[in-house]
């Protein structure tokens, strides 16, 4: 961050209320934070502008709490009046449950979202302003009417919006033109791609990180832009699958996958690393691991940024087992299992200092483009890399 940064009047005092889906992300932002404050030099630290300014903790307490009949309310335990509250919630946490009636139901992106509006609710009005960070967009998937079909996605946002949220950062949004949605409100999607690939070569030692031993891959052509600037700043090629659909059926909501094809120059031999936004069900993934080692293929390593795995792991332990996959790295903005964080070919991409400097440098009302645009450091990381393999 620039001292051009760290000079500036902060918005207002900083709170951060992560929601219970996002307790341990939120406790991992705040001590870096509180860190950073601690040892900060800053000439005006004594005036009244930076007043709580240096704090033991910034984490504001709340609390969903929920009755018999399974209704919920907001309480907000201490005040924010005049406040630059930050809110991180993570809508897939499925590993909550309340109960409703005696009976025990897991919590849904549905109860998460509600619980959200409880949160602003019981804001009152009384900060100063509200930023929603919302790693995995809520009801993001269903971004575009193809038939007669709700915009839950764009609904949402205007809804928060209303409510008095004037700014949403969301990580790798699977759609970012639903922002058009609040054209006149602030709305980022930022990319880990810095994460992932410093994950990867803290992890791997043996990578040869050219265009002759080395791939990027898009299992779709939805997410072809990521492939391409992985491939852009690491210096390799990419290459690309596209869906044949059965139009004719629908299965668990969509066309069921015929076969897929794949576009591109020879993969015999070259690490592979496959490239998208999330990992559901994993069937997709592990058909485009299966293609590609038809063809040749040598290591496939599987980068998403959410790591979903609603049908379970054994799909993925299999594949591991066959030599399919040979790692798979998901970020730390979804919940992660015990099981999956034991798993032998699985990378935790942790995004909670990221998180933490751009709350840091947003409550100084500064530019986050720096943040947001990571090739400098990508190239510094590999320069490194490339470095230490050679000593």
């Amino acid at each position: 961050m620039s001292e051009k940064a760290l000079d500036t009047i902060p918005v207002g005092t900083l709170g951060i209320i992560p929601h219970k889906s996002s307790a341990e992300l939120g406790k991992k932002v705040n001590d870096y934070i509180v860190e950073w404050r601690k040892n900060r030099e800053n000439e005006h630290a004594t005036t009244v502008a930076f007043a709580g300014y240096r704090r033991d903790s910034y984490i504001v307490k709340a609390d969903c709490p929920r009755f018999g009949s399974g209704e919920a309310k907001g309480i907000l335990k201490e005040s924010v009046r005049g406040d630059d509250i930050y809110i991180i919630l993570d809508v897939c946490n499925h590993s909550l449950t309340y109960t409703v009636c005696g009976q025990v139901n897991h919590m849904s992106p549905d109860d998460h979202y509600q619980d959200l509006k409880r949160i602003i609710a019981s804001i009152s009005g009384k900060a100063r302003r509200i930023t929603v960070i919302m790693p995995f967009l809520y009801e993001s998937r269903q971004h575009k009417r193809s038939s007669r079909e709700s915009l839950d996605c764009a609904l949402a946002l205007q809804e928060l919006t209303s409510l008095g949220v004037e700014s949403i950062i969301t990580f790798d949004a699977h759609d970012p033109r639903v922002q058009n949605a609040i054209p006149l409100k602030s709305f980022e999607t930022v990319m880990p791609t810095y994460q992932f690939i410093k994950a990867l070569l803290n992890n791997v030692k043996d990578l040869t990180i050219d265009s002759d031993h080395m791939m990027a891959i898009s299992p779709d052509e939805g997410g072809m832009s990521r492939a391409i600037y992985f491939a852009n700043v690491l210096g390799i090629n990419m290459g690309m699958f596209y869906k044949r659909r059965d139009y004719s059926r629908i299965v668990d909501g969509r066309n069921p996958i015929v076969a897929h094809e794949f576009l591109g120059i020879d993969v015999e031999g070259k690490d592979m690393l496959i490239i998208d936004d999330m990992i559901s069900s994993g069937e997709s993934m592990i058909d485009v691991a299966t293609e590609l080692k038809k063809r040749g293929a040598g290591r496939i390593f599987v980068c998403t940024t959410f790591g979903l795995f609603t049908n379970g792991l054994d799909k993925f332990d299999e594949a591991y087992e066959k030599g399919l996959i040979y790692r798979v790295l998901t970020t730390n903005l979804v919940y992660q299992s015990d099981e999956l964080l034991s798993k032998e070919y699985y990378i935790s991409v942790d995004m909670s200092k990221y998180i933490a400097l751009l709350i840091d440098t947003l409550n100084h009302d500064a530019s986050i483009s720096g943040l947001l645009n990571p090739i400098e450091r990508i190239q510094k990381r590999i320069a490194e890399y490339k470095e230490e393999q050679n000593n």
